[in-house]
Order: C-alpha cells, then structure tokens, then sequence
C-alpha cells in the first residue's frame, strides 16, 4: 500500500491503537500489534509460534521497547499502558507515518532531525521474526537501546510473573532463553552491538481490548535483555527472534528474500489474470490472501495446506477453508494449492460430513456442520472450471458419491433429504449452519428444519455431481432426478406476500420468515440460476421475478457498505452493535452483525438480475478505504449493523479478503462469464 498514516493518525493514540498489523510466516505462527506499539491484546506480540504447525500457537515474544539517545536526550519509541490506565512512555508522540510495504509494517520516527526507520517481517516456513532499524538522517549519529520482553504461553492465555523464573543463556550476538524443562528455546540475535542479560518481570501490562471483550485485562512480560549499538546515517540493526538453530542473521538477505517471497505472489496474479491494470488495493489483497494459506503437514504428505480462518484466534475450519478456497487460492493464480487443500480435506471426511474444526488440543477433529460438505462441492467446482484437471476430479468422484448417498439416507445429527427433496438438519441444542452462536445451552439462532441456504447448496451440489459424472462418462441419471425433485420443494421457501425466502422451513414452530441474508445464495451459487450444458436441463431455483424481488429487498434491508446484516433492522431480536463480554457478543453475532464475507454472494447475485458490473463494483469500493483501518492492509471478520459500522470479530478474516478478491475478478470478467 502507498498510503502512509501521518500523525493525525499516529499522533492521535486513540486512533493508532486501534489500528493494528498482522504478519505471518505460512505455518501457523503470526505476529501482531498496534501502530502505536501498545500491547491491547493477548495476541499481541514479536513472535506467537506455531509449535505444532499450524496450531499449538505460543505467545515467545511480546515486543521491544525502543529508545534512543540523541544531541544527548532520550527518545522513547514505544509505548505501554498500564493496569493503573496510565501512559507510559509516550512513544507514539515520535512516530510520524506507518504504512505497508507488501506485508511489511514500516514506522517512521522523527526525533528532533533524526529520523528512523523500523521494520518488521517474518520468515516463510519458520517461527522467526525480524525487526530492523536503519537511521535515515540525523546530523550525527544516535545510540539505538531495545529492550526485549519475552513469555511462554497459549496465545489464548495469560501470564502472571510471580517467581517463574526462565532459563537465560548469553552467546555470541545474543541470548538463548528456555522458559522451563522441556519448553522450545528460543533465541533473541542482534546483528552489531552491545546486549547486557536481565530477569525482570515487568508487571501490569494493560490489555484494554481483552477487557473490552470481558476477559482478563491485565498481564505480566518478562524483560530478558537490552540490545545497544550506534548507528551512522544509512546504517542499520537487524534484531531476530527464533526457534531455529541457526536464523539467518543477515539483515539484507533476509529482507530480499521476503521481497521476493512477495513479488512471487504477484507474478502469480498477474500470470493468471489478463487485465491491463489492477488496483494498488486489490494487489495489497493479494498479499493479504497469502496469510491465511499455511502448512498442515501429515506423516504421507509432509507439503499438504489448509487454511487459517482468521487471526487472531482461529484455527483452520471446513467450512471457512472451503468458502475462502476459490477467493485466496484460484483468484490468486495458485490452484496448485486449491489442489492440495481439496485432497488433504478429502482424508477427513466421515460419515459423508467434512470436519468443521481441527482443535489446537487433541488430534480429532469435529464433525459438527452440515454446510462444511456442500461448500466442499462447491469448491471443487471452482477448481475444476479453472483448471480443468480430470484426474484430481476422478479421484475425488467416489468420496463425492459417498457423501451424497449419506445425505440420502441420512447421517449425524438427523442430516437427511426429506421426502420433498429438501436437505433437513439439527436436533436440540446443536448448531451446524454458519450461524452458529450459542451460550452454553442457548442456542441463539435456532435454525433446526430445513435452512435456506443449505438446500440451495445441496442443489448446487447436485448440479455439481451431474457435471462431473458427464465429464468422467459415468451415469448421473439418478443426480438428475433428485436435483428436479430439489427444484420442486425449493418453491415452499418463496414467501409470495413479502417478496423474500423463508429462512428455515418446518421448524418446531412453523416457518421462520426472518429475513436474513442466507436466501441470496440461491441467486449467487452457479447451479441455482439453472443449467443447460451437456443436455443438461437443471432449472433455476426461483424464476426471474422471484430472484429480482430477492436481491431488491436483501438491498434495501440488509446492504451496509461493508456486507450484509446477518438480520433486518425491523425485527424484534435485531441488535446493531457488536461488542461487550462472551455472553453479550455471542447473543448478537447473528443478530444483526454486518458479515464482510457475504458481499461476495450479493455482487454475484446482483451481477446475475442486473448485468450491471459497473454499478456492481460500487459495492466492493467501501473495502478499500477499510484497507486503512482496523488491521491495515486486510479485511475484518465483521462489522457493527448500525452506522459507523465499526470493525469487530478477528480484525483479519479469510473469507473476507477472500470473497472480496473473488467477486472483484467477477465483476472485472463479467462480460466473458458463461
């Protein structure tokens, strides 16, 4: 991105700590922050490894607090805030821009004429961070201290010092540091200088977002060591943080190779796409896209992918991976990847339902999604439209077979195709649809019957496995007929006096005419507008007049400039802020909550009773402003319902960045769509 942040942002600590950056390193570790240098967060910190790539991730690192000396007087770089609520040091006071260099977070520090530059990225494929100093100007040179912080805990954790005390091992550039017997070691490296070993807790670390969000708002950090070195104007210092042995301590090399990491990435989108520009903010979407593409190595297939659902906390879900799979990996040049995820996710489908969870404990995953499955065709219709490739179609084919077969006689949690062709699912106290939010016993959106958009997705998988079956010469008969019984029950959905979908069908208490966002995915998904390829005669799910009522109402109700409201504002459990405690958070997730990820679906949808891609595109514009806020450079999870509409969720989402990619390479081939 080009666009720096000057200080009317960075010298405003309200709004610099809101905004946050997020690195990554393609198995599961991260780094994260705020571009005010506060620590806000649990997940904040230099280096959160993935111990057990690409989960068991562990807070190792929290930060370093900089200072430097110059004309004799000290600059404070950093900032912390305390439990007592004050500010100390006042760091951000210094800092004149940030701004995104690819993925690298790049502040500016201007002291009096001295002006600094620090940088930070990680290495692909290595629980290693790099922070680098270079002294851009100055009339003489300046004394660069850092003070590193360290700690060894679940990033979902908290840590209190008291007498803990860690292991510190002085060597050549640095410190070795091993939390406890059996703790990973990490080393803390400084390419030139001077470094003097520590053993102090610092105590009370404010966390204000943690206990924004009802959790421990408080936390200790232990100070390990103080690097310090003179810098000349056009000299730098390369500071690592590792688990590995050996790290590359060269600051140059390290840097050149994550440039061209990047550069890759765009050769990739530029390779797979003929459009005469791409704007600076998609390209930034691009790189943003990568991060949540990481290593899931298994004993037969130490190279296997999936991907990361969001950051900070999220894991690696069936249903996130399939939903971002065509956004991140096709829509960036990389099907090779799509390929990987589609076969690795393969391995774990059971019972005819594709796992929703991969925990960070434990080694079984959950089977506890009914859409998980049916994205999964989805995506595999993606790949092969883009790729072509019959021989991973036809390994696939029978495990496709299977799930479908299960759907028709029925499997957990009274998954079933009911006599009407409709796919009916849920019992008491489970939810499996994305609209998951539950508190203990409450289920919060009980959507037990036969959901919308789930049907509209077993249409479209059915759709699917008629397309495939001609592909490979084999009969599809029988998909053909389930699909026209599935066309027929799908009109029980049409709700004639309002204009919109019924929400869920043959609930306990009848039908659910809640109008929600879930019904424009038998607008958007391929095989619900119809089909006539190969003599195939699948027809659309609802009839012309029918979709153009849909997408109008959804437009006028539920349309915010940065998704769609999970529910409209007329109704009685509507809630248009996001935020509080678990309990308060969970009981409006899906109550009203704008989602990012399903702009993607409503362009498409809008693209298909309009025609009209310019008017389309308007729709996505909103994201690239957001671009500036939130985390700088990617897209959030979610959004408050009401104006301002502020970013809530994980400030990073996979199928945000995902869907907003996707749908802007729609719009921008429209005219070539079949």
């Amino acid at each position: 991105m080009t666009n720096d942040l000057g200080r009317e942002i960075c010298g405003n600590l309200a709004i610099a700590e809101s905004r946050e950056w997020l690195l990554t390193n393609g198995i599961g570790g991260y780094a994260s922050g705020t571009i005010a240098g506060l620590v806000t967060r649990r997940y904040h910190g230099l280096l959160i490894a993935a111990l057990k790539p690409p989960l068991n991730r562990t807070l190792l690192v929290t930060k370093l607090d900089e200072t430097i000396q110059y004309h004799d007087q000290s600059y404070p770089l950093c900032s912390n805030r305390w439990a007592d609520g004050t500010v100390d040091p006042h760091g951000y006071q210094t800092l004149e821009s940030f701004r995104l260099e690819g993925t690298i977070p790049v502040w500016r520090f201007a002291c009096a004429d001295a002006l600094l530059e620090k940088q930070l990225w990680m290495q692909q494929g290595a629980n290693t961070t790099y922070s680098r100093y270079t002294l851009v100007r100055g009339s003489k040179p300046i004394t660069l201290s850092l003070k590193a912080f360290v700690n060894y805990r679940d990033h979902h954790g908290s840590t209190y010092g008291g007498d803990w005390r860690m292991e510190i091992t002085p060597v050549k550039r640095g410190v070795w540091v091993t939390a406890f017997e059996g703790a990973v070691p990490l080393c803390l490296l400084a390419d030139r200088g001077d470094m003097s070993v520590h053993h102090d807790w610092s105590i009370g670390f404010d966390l204000s977002v943690e206990r924004y969000r009802g959790l421990s708002g408080r936390e200790d950090h232990l100070h390990v060591a103080t690097f310090e070195t003179q810098l000349k104007v056009g000299e730098s210092l390369t500071l690592v943080v590792s688990t590995e042995e050996h790290p590359e301590l060269d600051g140059n090399i390290a840097l050149d190779a994550h440039y061209q990491y990047e550069q890759q990435l765009i050769n990739r989108w530029d390779a797979a796409h003929e459009l005469k520009t791409t704007p600076s903010w998609i390209r930034q979407l691009v790189w943003a896209a990568d991060q949540f593409i990481v290593n899931r190595p298994l004993a037969d297939a130490p190279d296997d992918k999936t991907i990361i659902a969001g950051y900070p906390w999220f894991g690696d879900w069936g249903r996130d991976t399939m939903i971002s799979l065509p956004g991140l990996t096709l829509s960036t040049g990389r099907p090779e990847v799509a390929r990987t995820i589609l076969r690795t996710f393969a391995r774990y489908i059971d019972q005819g339902m594709l796992p929703n969870l991969f925990p960070d404990v434990g080694t079984e995953p959950e089977y506890n999604t009914v859409d998980a499955t049916l994205w999964y065709f989805e995506a595999i219709r993606a790949y092969y439209e883009a790729t072509q490739d019959q021989a991973l179609i036809a390994e696939l084919f029978p495990i496709l077979e299977e799930v479908i077969d299960w759907h028709r006689r029925g499997t957990r949690y009274r998954i079933h195709l009911d006599n009407d062709g409709l796919i009916y699912a849920g019992e008491a106290g489970v939810q499996l649809t994305w609209m998951d939010g539950k508190i203990g016993d409450w289920v919060v959106t009980p959507r037990v019957g036969k959901p919308v958009e789930i049907n509209a997705l077993w249409y479209n998988a059915l759709g699917v496995m008629i397309t495939l079956a001609q592909t490979l010469g084999k009969p599809c008969q029988e998909y053909e007929q389930m699909a026209q019984q599935t066309a027929r029950g799908f009109q029980r959905f049409w709700n004639s006096s309002l204009g919109y979908c019924y929400d869920v069908l043959d609930t306990q208490s009848g039908d659910d005419a809640a109008l929600r966002p879930n019904q424009i995915f038998a607008v958007s998904l391929p095989m619900g507008r119809g089909s006539h390829t190969r003599g195939t005669n699948l027809a659309p799910l609802l009839d012309r007049e029918q979709q153009r009522s849909l997408v109008d109402t959804i437009a006028r109700t539920l349309l915010t400039s940065y998704g769609l409201r999970s529910l409209s504002q007329d109704h009685p459990q509507y809630s248009g802020h996001y935020g509080g405690n678990p309990v308060e958070r969970d009981s409006v997730y899906h109550q009203g909550t704008t989602w990012a990820w399903l702009i993607g679906h409503f362009v498409q949808a809008h693209l298909r009773v309009y025609n009209d891609p310019t008017t389309a595109l308007t729709f996505l514009e909103p994201m690239a402003n957001h671009l500036q806020a939130a985390c700088v450079g990617s897209i959030s999870e979610i959004f408050d319902g009401d104006a301002p509409m502020t970013p809530r969720g994980c400030f990073a989402q996979a199928w945000s960045v995902a869907e907003v990619l996707r749908a802007w390479l729609l719009i921008s081939n429209w005219n070539n769509y079949p």
